[in-house]
């Protein structure tokens, strides 16, 4: 499955928002209702959420990774619950990085589960009861903040500061997934990721309303000179190809050919043949995403030949403060306490 935006969700003042709008009236009608009255159950141990206030890649992905590492580094065994979404298995899976393929589980789960146990279900409430059935004592959710299923002891809400909630209307008319004051309401804090200032407006308001926000980033790990000075075919198939171009750029190479594809998308091979051959005849070294690079695996032919050419531009978030990640963790646990404490 391919979640790509319109783009036209991502701009001020586009008529075909208006047009839209009373369909969205509908759509947050519903949302509104489920986070107001869903019952959310309470598991056995703590539960963060890691969500983001609208379709669409925001940097869950690498901080619930950078969470998972910090809980680790507690001491404690940390589970992550995952909806798997693009891949294909529809019941609740451990998830091995080893066995499993991008297609099967979900390309995000497989990059989580090199750090984590993860664990994909459509149905969160088996998810989480299966990892606390593997030996998980505190569980980061994927996601999940809207569908209101489990009850979470801490909501931190990512918000890209390039895009920032883009249009400011509700799914179809735009990319927010529930009426943003609503939202808020359940949040427990905000992360504000990158140097942006799209997101500042609503950053004040979050701010305004009592919520803590906090700062971070998202760089490149490894050799920060590995492709600096070469030419290159990049390609990437995530919510905002033009973040990893400009990281691409921000590395010091020359991109010669950019080819964006749709979000979690696997590429056909036609589309395989066509990077690999241009690639070839314009002498480019071809660079992309983890995330783009774990969908080829597991594959032969030209999608095995593909993945043997890539120089893949690995990621990871950091917190502006070094004490958020573990910060956030105790803040967790004092909650799931207290609501333990106060079950009749």
């Amino acid at each position: 499955m391919v979640s790509e935006a319109p783009p036209f969700w991502w701009k001020k003042g586009d008529p075909r928002a208006w047009l839209l709008a009373p369909a969205s009236l509908i759509y947050g009608y519903f949302a509104s209702r489920r986070l107001r009255k869903a019952k959310r159950l309470e598991i056995e141990v703590p539960v963060i959420c890691v969500g983001n206030f609208t379709v669409g890649g925001a940097g869950k992905t690498p901080t619930v990774i950078t969470l998972a590492k910090a809980a680790k580094a507690r001491g404690l065994n940390p589970g992550v619950l995952s909806r798997g979404y693009g891949g294909s298995m529809d019941r609740t899976t451990v998830v091995d990085p080893d066995h499993h393929r991008a297609r099967d589980v979900g390309d995000e789960p497989l990059l989580i589960a090199r750090e984590a146990l993860t664990v994909i279900s459509r149905k969160r409430v088996d998810g989480a009861r299966t990892l606390i059935k593997e030996g998980a004592d505190i569980i980061i959710m994927d996601d999940g903040f809207q569908s209101a299923v489990l009850h979470f002891d801490y909501a931190l809400m990512v918000v890209d500061t390039i895009r920032g909630i883009g249009n400011g209307f509700l799914v179809p008319a735009g990319p927010v997934r529930a009426p943003t004051t609503l939202q808020l309401k359940y949040a427990t804090a905000l992360l504000k990721l990158g140097r942006g200032n799209a997101a500042d407006p609503f950053i004040r308001i979050a701010a305004r309303s009592g919520k803590p926000v906090f700062e971070g980033k998202v760089d490149p790990v490894g050799d920060r000179d590995i492709i600096a000075g070469q030419n290159v075919l990049a390609f990437a198939g995530i919510a905002d190809p033009n973040k990893f171009f400009s990281t691409v750029e921000g590395l010091g190479a020359n991109i010669v050919v950019r080819r964006p594809f749709g979000d979690h998308q696997h590429l056909l091979d036609d589309e395989i043949g066509d990077l690999l051959t241009t690639a070839e005849k314009q002498e480019l070294v071809i660079v992309t995403t983890a995330k783009d690079a774990v969908r080829l695996r597991g594959h032969h032919g030209r999608a095995e030949e593909l993945a043997a050419k890539l120089t893949v531009i690995d990621v990871e978030m950091a917190f502006d403060s070094p004490n958020t990640a573990r910060l956030i963790i105790n803040e967790a646990i004092a909650s799931f306490r207290k609501r333990r404490l106060l079950r009749p």
